[in-house]
């Protein structure tokens, strides 16, 4: 990667510029570089195509997706001791590296979109992660501004993401990611990968927009979720009490005898609807 773009070691920028990854901060850099490309690439072809970044810290994997051709990335840090590495990528490829130092979770995405495709890669902390993936999927218009996800999450998070009915993982997180999103694991990413190492492996997940999901108020949707997977071992009738219980149940044409993860997104989407 040092050869391909001409830029130093990562290990080197880091040492220079003293940037341990910090905990608080839900931060593990991504040191090798074949990786960062691998990422970069799971997203598709990026020739033309602005992408917004979460975290880059020293910019291993924003280095990587400028490498491959995109148009622009727009980069949100919140960790200003990561902001002189990247100003120096930025001198590298001179009006394609936009860095805003800020908190993601604040960050109005759409509103920074440019006209033209755009995509979201991004090796998120550990910490936002989950909240960042359902801001994105959950807008109240759709479809939704960018083309596509490509993020790493703990590989836990990533089984919730993909999960479908009858799968042990199956949860709220996979109801409202297989309501909008065709969802898919790429590949598995070793802890060794990283500075420092977490406890677990983590995993890159590859998210497109369905472009026409079956009609349905995300409220209404959030809520009948969390109150079933709430006490998920409770059967439907007992859990979704507080929303109607049985008569909900009933004008869902559903069996209250069931439970939450034996539901599939269609009939999630049904029982929101009923309400």
């Amino acid at each position: 990667m040092a050869a391909l773009d001409g830029l130093p070691p990562l290990r080197d920028v880091i040492q220079r510029h003293g940037l341990d990854a910090r905990k608080a901060l839900g931060q593990n850099f991504l040191l090798d570089l074949n990786l960062t490309q691998k990422v970069a690439r799971t997203a598709g072809s990026l020739e033309g195509v602005t992408v917004f970044e979460v975290g880059p810290g020293p910019g291993g994997l924003t280095r990587a997706i400028l490498a491959l051709g995109a148009k622009k990335v727009i980069a949100v840090e919140r960790d200003a001791r990561c902001l002189p590495a990247l100003a120096e990528i930025a001198s590298h490829y001179p009006g394609r590296l936009e860095v805003i130092e800020g908190d993601a979770l604040k960050t109005d995405f759409e509103a920074l979109a440019p006209e033209g495709p755009v995509k979201i890669i991004a090796n998120l902390p550990y910490n936002v992660g989950t909240q960042l993936l359902v801001n994105w999927i959950l807008p109240k218009q759709w479809t939704p501004f960018w083309e596509s996800l490509t993020l790493m999450f703990q590989k836990e998070v990533g089984e919730r993401i993909v999960a479908t009915e009858d799968d042990d993982h199956y949860g709220r997180l996979g109801v409202l990611c297989g309501w909008r999103t065709n969802a898919r694991m790429a590949f598995d990413v070793p802890p060794q990968a990283f500075t420092p190492p977490p406890k677990v492996t983590s995993t890159v997940v590859h998210l497109t927009p369905i472009e026409s999901p079956i009609p349905c108020s995300v409220t209404d949707l959030e809520r009948v979720t969390h109150a079933a997977f709430g006490q998920r071992r409770k059967m439907l009738r007992q859990s979704l009490k507080p929303l109607g219980g049985e008569a909900l149940l009933s004008r869902a044409n559903i069996d209250p005898q069931r439970r939450a993860e034996t539901l599939s997104v269609a009939e999630f989407v049904r029982l929101a609807n009923c309400l």
